[in-house]
């Protein structure tokens, strides 16, 4: 039987490079050498036009993408915009200990310092000083750092992570 997978978003392309069809891409990957690794299979696009990884490289910090089939600037023109996506394993998680996909994080309950059930995490920002969990409260959101110290306690297995007991991380109210 074949292992479950998910569709993750793993970068955006971007403009064209040079006159050989190579691509910039927008990570939205910590893996990239990972996900775009020579000969990988993606999907580009909203229809996920299955695609494969001819190359890439770094240059002047800017991620590089070749891809099969596309090889001049108007072909990468056609392209750019488009989101790429991957086929991973829904049971795959990060080789290092405390590092987690959003996946793993989106969905999760969210529980205050006294253990009661506040909300639930929407999504995670990515922000160059830090992470933030985007917890929704009854359709209210709230920022939270994703950090040790105010998000102590981590349980993707149970379903769920608990905030510290902070004034006004959760909520506006004073005595909170």
């Amino acid at each position: 039987m074949a292992t479950p997978t998910e569709r993750v978003l793993i970068g955006t392309l971007g403009k064209p490079h040079g006159l050989r069809g190579e691509l910039t891409v927008y990570l939205r990957t910590d893996e990239p050498e990972r996900r775009f690794a020579p000969g990988a299979s993606i999907e580009v696009g909203q229809g996920g036009k299955p695609m494969t990884v001819a190359a890439t490289k770094w240059h002047s910090g800017v991620f590089l993408l070749s891809l099969t089939g596309v090889s001049d600037r108007t072909a990468a023109e056609g392209l750019r915009g488009s989101d790429v996506w991957a086929r991973v394993a829904s049971d795959e998680v990060p080789d290092a200990d405390g590092e987690f996909y959003d996946r793993q994080l989106i969905g999760l309950s969210v529980r205050d310092a006294s253990g009661a059930t506040v909300g639930t995490v929407a999504s995670v920002l990515h922000n160059p000083g830090q992470d933030l969990l985007v917890i929704d409260i009854a359709g209210d959101e709230r920022l939270v750092p994703f950090v040790e110290a105010l998000v102590p306690v981590l349980d993707p297995d149970a379903g769920y992570l608990q905030v510290a007991d902070v004034r006004g991380l959760l909520s506006d109210d004073e005595d909170a």
